[in-house]
């Protein structure tokens, strides 16, 4: 009789894991792209006041530039935040772990797209010496891809980070519990 209530309350304890880890995931992403917003618009706010207020060209350019970008980041939070919050939690062992493998890859992926961010950044401050009647206008946008590139690098590694560790702590021993049966036709659930 034990063992019969095992066998049939056993997928309904994994699916109830599940339903927590993906829970926890979408809290997660929600938290992220509460922070990308809350950059985005403190970065609106600052630099669009600093580009109305600024007398100097090349910090013009730079607040110019910096809200622009945030405009984009803006426009990947609000959406993030609405996917993550309306997202469903139950989700089979397939599509919870191809939607975190999906989420890690994305962020390392961003992660290198940032690279080239600040390397852009870094190459218009170069440039700016050899065009000398673009020079404002080259460093100030240098300046803010690379703060704005140094940002996300970070944003996208901690992001990264954080999502691979909480696969590491709630998906991965549930996934290490469960296994082919010796003959291939179904599949073994480990009680620890």
């Amino acid at each position: 009789m034990r063992l019969i209530l095992i066998i049939i309350a056993l997928p309904l304890i994994c699916s109830s894991q599940i339903d927590d880890f993906n829970t926890k995931r979408h809290n997660k992403d929600k938290t992220l792209m509460i922070g990308l917003g809350s950059w985005a618009s403190a970065n609106l706010i600052g630099s669009g006041a600093g580009w109305i207020l600024s007398k100097n060209d090349q910090s013009k350019h730079f607040h110019q530039m910096n809200v622009m970008w945030n405009i984009v980041n803006l426009g990947i939070a609000i959406p993030g935040y609405l996917k993550a919050k309306k997202s469903a939690s139950n989700l089979s062992f397939y599509e919870t772990f191809n939607e975190q493998r999906r989420t890690e890859k994305t962020f390392l992926i961003n992660a290198g797209i940032d690279i080239a961010y600040i390397s852009s950044g870094l190459i218009l401050n170069s440039e700016s010496k050899y065009h000398k009647d673009k020079s404002d206008l080259l460093k100030g946008f240098g300046h803010s891809l690379i703060l704005q590139g140094s940002f996300l690098l970070i944003f996208d590694w901690v992001s990264y980070s954080i999502h691979n560790k909480n696969y590491k702590k709630n998906l991965a021993p549930i996934l290490k519990k469960i296994d082919l049966s010796d003959n291939g036709i179904g599949v073994k659930f480990k009680i620890d």
